[in-house]
């Protein structure tokens, strides 16, 4: 990495330097850990694309188009903490803006910089392209306020202090943040701080945090039946190794919500398993829903992780979030999730005589082996999907028929990403791709239906450019079945086009390496799966249009009912996919 840079001055104590407003936002991204930006160039943001080459201090992953840059940024941040996207004024920015809402909703925090009109144009009232040639300028940095924990136009005056507000907000909150770069800065020299950019909590208020461990410590040590549920933000904030350290010591069972799955360690002793309200396992919803002292990580019930709204938390459930508490009537601000835990496991006695029944997986990952020449369905899919995962593997499950991955018992070290809350369809591909490039050392599965796959399908040749080596597991049956699952079970609007899907590796880069293999019966996947991962592996299996997981199916049937109300058009006879069908 090469940044030019000259020794300015030492004001106020503080050794400072003379360095460009682009040079200067490429090292605190640097600095806060990034080492790739995802994005599309535009003639807005190519200057700050070149200080980026010249200097080394990125590497650039250039995408199909920004919503797939967007998603490779999400899965990026998730495995590496804080991801990199760069965009263009207006058109690019509006084409990644549901990927960086996806990160919102998700709590994943990704710097969005978008290289926009020249400072002089906005002063002088210059007619730019990229914009809507009635002289306004803030429409996009508007369009971002309510996806964004923060947002910023650059200047040479504002650049250190914005630069360093929006990053340490980003990393702070584990939400995206939006700054716009006018392309006519970038190379102006600023003075900025020598001292390296620092991320770390503040310390809790320590009265605060002393009664928030003693309160929650109090209502744990009398408890009789304490249990713990977790959401995503146990993962967002560290917190998964508190989280065990508390459930050992007092023999405590963990359950996580559909969003946090593989955040604790699925062979813990401790846990149970995904807690989804009626669509629970019976243990696993005793546990959580019959505990006299729930501790709750940042759980956020929605329509598709609480069983249709069927969860019934106890009323007086202890529930944490990144920064503040609530135990009964009192809310405790200023304090930090892993320190709360910390002190908590230091304050209550341990307990050495409470049972706890571990996570056991589902029936169909644990069924009699299927005839091999039998035609492949989602129960002999899975379970054969089941023998082949391995400790450390990191697994992408789409929207759909793919979250059948849900009900699969990992082992250790695995990580498991999905957009389970905003549920953007497609997002699973271009998330494959930052995944890939923040932890290339590990093996990583995408599990994608042909409906969502056509959304995204050309970020495979980005994967193929950089000679990644993911296993892709593609279920073909012939259109949207989890919508079959709302309605239109054999209507024309959940159909999609034919793809040869196992041949556009070679499609996308002639003379791939690449295995590809269309599987119809269990033998054909028992075969592509003993294949060697020294290449990427394309796998096409070709399925029922109306056979999918039965949690997908009920899901789908609740939702109807849900969406569309008593007169709903989903009462008529054969209009959804039913368990019985």
């Amino acid at each position: 990495m090469t940044i030019t840079a000259e020794r300015a001055s030492v004001s106020s104590g503080r050794e400072t330097l003379t360095m460009s407003v682009g040079e200067f936002l490429l090292r605190r991204i640097r600095e806060a850990g990034v080492t790739h930006a995802f994005g599309v160039p535009g003639d807005f943001n190519l200057e700050l694309l070149q200080q980026m080459e010249d200097s080394g201090t990125l590497t650039w992953i250039g995408t199909c188009n920004e919503l797939n840059g967007s998603y490779a940024a999400d899965g990026y941040a998730r495995l590496n903490g804080m991801a990199a996207l760069i965009v263009t004024n207006a058109v690019g920015a509006l084409s990644a803006i549901n990927g960086v809402a996806g990160s919102y909703s998700e709590h994943v925090p990704v710097i969005c910089i978008c290289g926009s009109i020249p400072l002089r144009s906005m002063e002088r009232g210059l007619g730019m392209h990229h914009t809507m040639a009635d002289g306004t300028w803030d429409r996009f940095i508007r369009a971002y306020e309510p996806v964004t924990a923060a947002q910023a136009r650059l200047t040479p005056d504002n650049a250190v202090t914005e630069i360093d507000r929006l990053i340490r907000t980003a990393w702070h909150d584990k939400l995206p943040v939006y700054m716009e770069l006018p392309s006519d800065i970038a190379y102006l020299d600023i003075e900025v701080p020598a001292d390296p950019l620092v991320l770390e909590e503040p310390p809790s208020d320590p009265e605060r945090l002393r009664s928030c461990v003693a309160a929650i410590a109090d209502r744990l040590s009398k408890a009789k039946s304490p249990a713990m549920l977790v959401d995503l933000d146990g993962d967002r904030y560290g917190a998964a190794a508190e989280v065990m350290g508390l459930a050992e010591k007092l023999q405590m069972p963990v359950a996580v919500a559909a969003p946090a799955k593989a955040v604790i360690d699925e062979t813990f002793a401790h846990y149970l398993g995904i807690y989804n309200g009626k669509g629970s396992q019976p243990h696993v919803q005793e546990a959580i829903e019959g505990s006299d002292c729930l501790l709750d990580i940042g759980y956020r019930p929605i329509d598709l992780t609480s069983g249709s709204f069927t969860d019934h938390l106890p009323a007086n459930k202890i529930h944490a979030r990144g920064h503040s508490v609530d135990v009964g009537d009192d809310n405790y601000q200023a304090v930090t999730l892993r320190e709360v835990l910390r002190g908590v496991i230091d304050a209550v006695p341990p307990v050495s005589n409470r049972a706890t029944r571990q996570f056991t997986p589902a029936a169909m990952m644990t069924g009699n082996g299927a005839d091999g020449s039998a035609k492949l369905t989602q129960a002999a899919y899975w379970q054969a999907i089941q023998g082949y995962i391995k400790s450390g593997d990191v697994l992408i499950a789409e929207d759909g028929t793919s979250y059948g991955a849900f009900g699969l018992h990992l082992p250790p070290n695995c990580s498991f990403v999905s957009q389970a809350i905003w549920g953007s369809i497609g997002y699973t591909v271009g998330s494959l791709l930052g995944t890939l490039t923040a932890a290339p050392e590990r093996r990583h599965l995408l599990f994608v239906g042909d409906g969502s796959f056509q959304l995204t399908a050309q970020e495979l040749s980005t994967m193929l450019r950089h000679d990644y080596k993911p296993v892709i597991f593609l279920i073909n049956n012939g259109g949207y079945t989890v919508e079959r699952c709302y309605l239109g079970k054999t209507s024309r609007f959940n159909d999609i086009a034919t793809w040869a899907y196992r041949d556009l590796p070679k499609v996308f880069r002639p003379g791939t390496a690449a295995r590809s293999f269309l599987v119809k019966t269990v033998a054909d996947l028992e075969k592509a799966l003993s294949a060697p991962n020294d290449n990427l592996i394309f796998i096409e299996s070709i399925m029922d249009p109306y056979d999918a997981p039965l949690g997908v199916i009920t899901g789908g049937n609740s939702g109807a009912d849900i969406d569309y109300g008593p007169r709903g058009p989903q009462h008529r006879g054969n209009m959804m996919l039913r368990p019985s069908s």
